[in-house]
């Protein structure tokens, strides 16, 4: 388990393209002896240790877990750099998201807000003791400073909650200071006064099909049938990391059946949907960037 590994830095606007970038020309970009890092970014030195942090803990680069600690991308920071370098569409921001949501190891408290964490409506106090309670679970002899938690809840809603709802009278048009997930709409604020959050619910058109099918794939382990329980609600699945709730789910699911992909089965009581074809993960994620692909070429023409 990790905590406070962003150091109070959430992702900025342009950081991600930024540090794939970097990445991709020179490996070891955050170690290096000739070049210095804080230089190179545009960005301070503990910035530089947050995005390091960032670009891991969301799936686009990693490191060795021994020897040098250079880093390079991974199977889905190539198609994301190769495909949506800037990071504009919106199903690459589900993506990331999933990634981060499911990072139990590195991103803690991500993973527990969105697979473990049941309240819809919720303080920083009622999260953070939730949270304390799941680390005495997992790992009694963890003691994780309360700061670190705090920091960690602050660093959620600032991921989330796009600043012009937080302090709409202080954001500058151009600022990049605002979190890219934010344009999800996973988080929102129920009360300034109370200082009270609730988890959003996505409408379901903003879920590309192949990105949803990429994740209930990842997540199928095998499997061909699945019920629609365990889409919703077990951990790391599309109900939990996108808050859905079951009509939204199956909105989403009916778009993917339309492709072929799946068949949702309602009769006799079954509640499943049966997978049609195996798809790997990274074989949906090229068919998502591929329809991007197509839809362009299709507007071009018209």
């Amino acid at each position: 388990m990790k905590f406070r590994a962003h150091d109070t830095f959430f992702i900025r606007k342009g950081w991600l393209s930024k540090g794939m970038k970097y990445v991709n020309i020179k490996e070891d970009i955050f170690i290096s002896k000739t070049e210095n890092p804080m230089d190179v970014l545009g960005i301070g030195a503990n910035m530089v240790k947050a995005l390091r942090y960032w670009l891991q803990a969301v799936g686009l680069t990693k490191e060795p877990s021994t020897g040098r600690k250079v880093q390079h991308l991974t199977n889905l920071g190539k198609k994301v750099f190769d495909n949506d370098r800037f990071i504009e569409e919106s199903g690459t921001l589900y993506l990331l998201h999933y990634e981060l949501a499911c990072n139990q190891e590195d991103a803690t408290a991500w993973y527990f807000f969105f697979n473990e964490f049941n309240m819809s409506e919720f303080s920083r106090d009622d999260f953070v003791a939730a949270l304390q309670r799941y680390i005495k679970m997992m790992n009694p002899s963890e003691d994780v400073a309360i700061r670190s938690l705090n920091d960690d809840f602050t660093c959620i809603v600032n991921t989330y909650v796009p600043r012009f709802k937080t302090n709409p009278s202080r954001v500058n048009p151009e600022s990049n200071i605002d979190c890219p997930l934010g344009e999800l709409g996973l988080v929102d604020i129920l009360s300034k006064e109370k200082k009270t959050y609730r988890k959003a619910i996505p409408m379901a058109s903003t879920i590309n099909p192949w990105v949803a099918l990429a994740i209930i794939q990842n997540q199928a382990q095998g499997k061909t049938e699945i019920s629609l329980n365990e889409l919703l609600t077990a951990p790391k699945n599309i109900g939990r990391v996108f808050n859905l709730d079951a009509i939204t789910m199956l909105d989403v699911l009916y778009k993917i059946e339309q492709f072929g992909e799946i068949k949702i089965n309602r009769t006799a009581g079954l509640d499943v949907i049966n997978i049609n074809q195996k798809r790997t993960f990274e074989e949906c994620v090229d068919h998502y960037y591929a329809s991007l692909a197509s839809k362009t070429n299709q507007e071009m023409k018209q």
